[in-house]
């Protein structure tokens, strides 16, 4: 039986990754591992929201003597990264199902109110339409009463 040979229980302990480098007791190469780790460590960091966007957030809330501590701020980085991602994971799937491969604020609101946040997708849909509406008219008045590319200044 597979359970009885030592080849099958843990094969990795009985090849050898490395050729000088030091070796912990599982046969894996130290230099490796660490250099795992380190590549791990950058995608974390690449996961998390900047935690000073995090940090200036946090203060608009708070009165201004108010302080917040570093486990504060790291705990609340890490909630809403991976919230984040939760919902947009959502929202991915179901471009993915439809074949698109954009996600839009529509998917983001779709994802939020299928997730059961529904008073949050409300709120985040009245925000999409007045962005839509702002960068419409921001479009119109730069195609009609804008800069003029024909113009001497330009």
């Amino acid at each position: 039986m597979a359970g009885d040979n030592p080849w099958f229980q843990n094969p990795i302990q009985n090849y050898n990754f490395g050729s000088s480098s030091s070796h912990d007791r599982h046969g894996l190469v130290v230099e490796d591992q660490q250099q795992e780790e380190n590549m791990m460590m950058i995608k974390e960091q690449d996961r998390l929201l900047p935690i000073a966007n995090v940090g200036r957030i946090m203060k608009n809330i708070l009165p201004p003597n108010a302080k917040i501590s570093k486990e504060a701020k790291e705990t609340m980085q890490e909630c809403v990264s991976e919230f984040i991602s939760f919902v947009t994971g959502e929202a991915s799937d179901k471009c993915h199902k439809e074949k698109r491969k954009t996600v839009n604020g529509d998917d983001i609101c779709w994802a939020m109110a299928n997730l059961g946040f529904d008073d949050y997708a409300g709120q985040l849909k009245k925000y999409l339409h007045r962005y839509r509406v702002v960068e419409g008219e921001k479009a119109n008045h730069h195609g009609k009463g804008g800069p003029n590319k024909s113009s001497p200044d330009n």
